[in-house]
């Protein structure tokens, strides 16, 4: 019985120029996103999130999919925004143990 199970194909990765050209073809509208997707022997799904992506990148995204509808920079200064707010809290934090301790020495 387990023989008719379909083997998992092995994830594979893709360069941004490739994913770029995919979108520009299914951007192109002579073929839906399911065609080109078989064409390349590529999951449909994949290829619908390259073009949701690409979108939000234009600035053209609804907003309502995953990654918040935030571009590729903005994803990357959110990112570096909160590594520094991270930052910023734990030297809050130092200065307000150092601040009680020299108070509690003056009393």
């Amino acid at each position: 019985m387990s023989s008719s199970r379909k083997q998992p194909r092995p994830r594979r990765s893709f360069t941004a120029e490739f994913k770029a050209e995919i979108v520009q073809r299914c951007r192109a509208g002579d073929r839906s996103i399911g065609q080109v997707a078989r064409d390349f022997d590529l999951t449909e799904t994949a290829v619908r999130e390259w073009v949701r992506a690409a979108e939000r990148d234009d600035g053209g995204g609804s907003g309502g999919g995953s990654g918040g509808g935030l571009s590729a920079d903005e994803r990357e200064e959110l990112a570096r925004l909160r590594r520094e707010n991270h930052q910023l809290r734990e030297d809050v934090g130092i200065l307000k143990r150092a601040t009680a301790f020299f108070a509690g020495e003056t009393r």
